[in-house]
């Protein structure tokens, strides 16, 4: 006999269509102690009327309904009740699972996979984004398409659509099929233009620094205090999702390319781990790829894990990279402070991407980081030239400087290869000499 516990909890009446959530903790697999809440924040970003959440506690599911029937019996009083127009759960249905619900409930069911792809429609703003959510969706719904359709699936012809003898669930899934093809054509030639700027940025030697992190960890806060960006950051999931590249400026670096990119979640649905794979692209070509952890939550150790392993799905696990501790702000006297591994390389920067406290930190951080990819050269500045002194000082770092008698000042510097041939090209700047990094040698 299954055990089955059933909590009832009211919500806040909010706006767009009633709600009912319904959170399913199943005793033979390990869940997160947030998972009620993200849940919950999930359907509060898509905009929902949340009227209850259904808390139920199972030890094994059932082919028909996923829950018991006398579970679905007292939410379809629930939703008679209180007028509920979705159910939404927290575990992925299968179709027919959701098409039993349907019935059994008289209202649309949908599952957590589902609410993501609605949510990720919502958000997304640039052409590709929305060609990678429309793919998703339709690659989901390709496994979905007898809902609805059950009453037609006798042979019928049809006029310009439908062969002789094709029935409706048929030509719903050739056209899908189509649809899916067109799709996919476009984004090949969209991601061949992220191709070209790639190969453009590993040939001028553009350091690569990517961001990645659980959703709403402070990745685009922290993107925009670097860059001086102004990237849409808002404190609810999945608040960015396009792929945003700029070029910075670093203390003790030089120039280099910032990426944020989408943020992850605990079972991130697989039709979108492949749809943005392209998005994902950056963060594999990365030099550095900074984690970016809420620091101030208390599961971050759980969600580490879960970045971890989409890290791992994309093949980006090789890639050095660094957990950067945001959101100290929401702790209780924390100063910033850079931790390092048994080895003495840096493996934790804490700060707070909101105040900024703790930034010049991230900066010596990723100094250390890119070394490998900087150049020690002696540069002459001619007098009229010296101004030029300033600019080095802020984006890259002086060894030594010494005025001769002519008023030429002679420069041992550390910067990435890519700004010295910038440099060079400056008027009254002249190499010394310079010896390519150690990275570039082995190379």
């Amino acid at each position: 006999m299954s055990m089955e516990l059933f909590d009832r909890q009211k919500d806040a009446v909010g706006q767009g269509e009633r709600t009912i959530l319904v959170h399913i903790e199943l005793t033979s697999i390990s869940q997160s102690p947030d998972s009620v809440n993200e849940f919950k924040q999930l359907a509060v970003s898509s905009g929902l009327n949340i009227i209850e959440t259904v808390l139920v506690k199972r030890s094994f599911t059932k082919a028909q309904f996923f829950i018991g029937t006398g579970k679905v019996d007292e939410l379809a009083l629930s939703v008679s009740d209180n007028e509920i127009e979705l159910v939404i759960f927290s575990h992925q249905l299968s179709p027919s699972q959701e098409r039993n619900l349907e019935k059994a409930l008289k209202c649309q069911v949908m599952d957590r996979t589902g609410l993501i792809l609605d949510i990720f429609a919502l958000r997304a703003s640039s052409f590709e984004g929305k060609l990678q959510v429309e793919l998703a969706q339709l690659k989901h719904l390709s496994t979905r398409l007898v809902r609805g359709w059950t009453h037609l699936e006798r042979q019928k012809g049809g006029i310009g659509l439908r062969g002789p003898g094709e029935t409706q669930l048929e030509t719903d899934k050739r056209l899908v099929s189509i649809r899916i093809k067109n799709i996919n054509k476009r984004l090949a030639k969209v991601h061949k233009q992220h191709d070209l700027g790639r190969k453009s940025r590993v040939k001028n030697q553009l350091p690569m620094i990517s961001l990645a992190g659980y959703t709403n960890a402070g990745k685009s806060t922290l993107f925009n205090l670097l860059t001086n960006a102004e990237v849409y950051a808002d404190d609810k999931l999945f608040a960015t999702l396009d792929s945003t590249i700029r070029r910075v400026m670093l203390p003790a670096s030089g120039e280099a390319v910032i990426a944020d990119t989408v943020g992850f979640i605990q079972d991130l649905p697989h039709e979108l781990v492949e749809a943005f794979k392209s998005t994902l692209e950056e963060t594999r070509q990365a030099n550095v790829l900074l984690h970016i952890v809420d620091a101030s939550d208390p599961n971050n150790r759980d969600k580490i894990d879960q970045v971890e392993d989409i890290i791992e799905q994309i093949g980006a696990q090789k890639i050095p990279r660094i957990l950067v501790m945001n959101k100290i702000d929401g702790l209780v006297n924390f100063k910033p402070r850079i931790d390092k591994d048994s080895e003495g390389n840096i493996s934790r920067v804490w700060l707070s991407a909101e105040t900024g406290e703790g930034v010049d930190l991230l900066y010596e951080a990723l100094s250390e980081s890119l070394s490998g990819m900087m150049t020690s050269a002696r540069i002459k500045l001619d007098v009229q030239s010296a101004y030029i002194r300033s600019e080095i000082h802020k984006v890259g770092f002086i060894k030594k400087e010494i005025m001769n008698e002519f008023g030429q000042w002679l420069l041992e510097i550390n910067v990435t290869s890519h700004y010295l041939e910038r440099l060079l090209d400056k008027q009254g700047v002249s190499l010394l000499w310079k010896q390519k990094s150690q990275q570039s040698q082995t190379a």
